[in-house]
């Protein structure tokens, strides 16, 4: 078996090929164009028993590793930091270049136990951009909220209401009669600000409206779980993508952060919050949580009994999440085998 490490860019691709010894058998740059898999495997065709392992596949390299796909090859997906550590920690070239860096990923790829087969994209594609577009959506209204807020509150002594609708602000902005060009000139950004909260309020609910019917088109059953709407439902399957990924439960949970890691010293065993992990799916949970505790059922009744045991509410909450997370993990497994 060859593998063929390719470091990804914007512009071009470098290519190595290395064999079982990490030994390396050729090298390949080529324009990121219309014709690059066609000037890829018409190079590999010398390797008939290969696998392409491409640093970063959900990254620069999205594109590439999904022609590659569709093209009938085995790629897999190597993480920037395995690359990288095969890089520094090698005893040979350790410079960082285009083809050092796609050794290093052939490298790495040759001596990982696990790594993520790229495979086509299917129906959770769809709702992972529908959910970071909506995401997005949310973002910048916002931020134009802010900046509404900020204008009023140089117009209006004490501004307005902390929640600040586009129908509040028009109204308030009515009232506001400018007594100098610095004035005028204020209330019309204020306007314009109106008018960007009321433009992406109408696409905030254009973006759910889709990702109600992609969901519902998806035919999960991981909207049984108490909390989970379609927006949350898009969000786990679109982020949590190929079940098969996962060992188990465990190994899903550290994904998505909701388990604590270890931080001991010496005879001191203790744990802390995990900061890193999937913050889309870790949030996702995070809202599942606060709508099962605000609501009369179990996800309450745990959470109190956690409570009850001594633990603080924050304690008791990621106790609560990290349970979530092996609930959302079921079903998602049983979505992907039926």
């Amino acid at each position: 078996m060859v593998l063929i490490g390719i470091d990804p860019h914007k512009a071009t691709h470098t290519a190595v090929a290395v064999d079982k010894e990490e030994t390396a058998l050729g090298e390949l740059t080529v324009k990121a164009d219309r014709h690059q898999v066609e000037c890829l495997l018409k190079w590999a065709i010398d390797f008939p028993e290969r696998r392409w392992a491409i640093e970063s596949a959900n990254g620069l390299g999205f594109l590439l590793a999904q022609q590659l796909v569709a093209a009938g090859e085995d790629v897999v997906d190597v993480p920037p930091t395995l690359a990288a550590r095969v890089r520094v920690l090698g005893s040979g070239k350790t410079q960082k270049n285009d083809p050092n860096d796609a050794l290093s990923t052939a490298i790495a790829a040759l001596r990982a136990k696990r790594l993520r087969t790229v495979v086509a994209e299917n129906h959770g594609g769809v709702l992972r951009l529908l959910a970071d577009h909506h995401h997005d959506l949310g973002s910048l209204r916002t931020q134009a909220v802010c900046r509404l807020h900020a204008v009023v509150r140089c117009l209006i002594p004490g501004g307005t209401g902390l929640r600040l609708s586009a129908h509040r602000a028009a109204v308030v902005l009515r009232s506001v009669r400018p007594t100098n060009a610095v004035e005028a000139e204020r209330k019309r950004m204020a306007q314009g600000f109106v008018a960007d909260v009321r433009r992406l309020d109408a696409e905030i609910a254009a973006s759910k409206a889709r990702i109600v019917t992609a969901v519902a088109a998806s035919g999960t059953s991981v909207t049984e779980l108490y909390g989970v709407g379609p927006v949350v439902a898009a969000f786990l399957i679109g982020h949590s993508g190929d079940m098969a990924r996962f060992a188990n439960r465990d190994h899903y949970a550290s994904y998505n952060a909701t388990a604590p890691i270890e931080a001991s010293s010496g005879p001191r065993v203790r744990h802390r919050l995990n900061p890193r992990g999937n913050r889309r799916l870790n949030h996702a949970i995070h809202v599942i949580a606060i709508c099962q505790i605000r609501h009369p059922g179990e996800g309450r009744k745990y959470f109190d009994r956690k409570v009850a045991e001594g633990k603080t509410t924050k304690e008791a909450l990621r106790a609560l999440k990290r349970q979530i997370s092996n609930a959302v993990y079921r079903q998602l497994v049983i979505d992907s085998s039926s």
